[in-house]
């Protein structure tokens, strides 16, 4: 499969059987790391079928804990 068109990315946006529970995004097809969140506005999500993108939320999340603890511990 080629590089998806703007039009098949609004798709799995929007198509319910890409987001678990109505939450979780889930899209093999898709390869983005972050796509955005259904209401764009709201930023971005972590595309739990891609591991890369699993890897980067883990990075973040102990980056952020680690900021944290730097910055109370000083």
């Amino acid at each position: 499969m080629g590089k998806p068109t703007k039009e098949t990315k609004e798709n799995w946006l929007r198509d319910d059987k890409y987001w678990k529970w109505g939450v979780f995004y889930y899209n093999t097809e898709d390869k983005r790391i972050l796509p955005p969140k259904r209401i764009p506005w709201m930023g971005w999500t972590v595309n739990f079928a891609n591991p890369i993108s699993i890897i980067t939320l883990v990075i973040l999340t102990i980056a952020l804990i680690g900021i944290s603890y730097y910055i109370q511990n000083n």
